[in-house]
């Protein structure tokens, strides 16, 4: 009985993660959206050169967090790949389990935490 409470409960999680992930997922396809017009074309009308400084170096950040959003997107799709596939909450290297604090954290994560402080060097 307590078995069946435990795969129930797992079940449960899972499908709170793949929950939480698809909703992080719309934010971020609709970020992307709403973003997606402002990495465009620098306005050559204007004139000056710190017009023209600020307006380049609003380009960059935008194409910047436009890269962040997309990373962060692979990342979502990932982890809802490793809920398909029963592979969720388990460290792709050491192939021990992710703590739940971690996963509640941060449900993208791929490391246990012993294994992102080794590799953080």
């Amino acid at each position: 009985m307590e078995m069946l409470f435990l795969n129930q409960m797992n079940i449960v999680q899972l499908e709170n993660y793949r929950q939480r992930l698809f909703l992080l997922k719309q934010e971020v396809e609709q970020s992307l959206t709403e973003d997606s017009h402002q990495v465009a074309e620098l306005d050559q009308s204007r004139i000056g050169r710190l017009s023209r400084m600020d307006e380049l170096q609003d380009q960059q950040l935008a194409i910047e967090v436009q890269f962040s959003l997309k990373r962060k997107l692979q990342a979502i799709e990932g982890a809802l790949n490793r809920i398909n596939n029963d592979d969720f909450g388990v460290c792709y290297l050491c192939d021990e389990a992710i703590t739940d604090a971690r996963l509640t954290f941060d449900p993208t994560v791929t490391r246990c935490l012993q294994c992102a402080d080794k590799n953080s060097d």
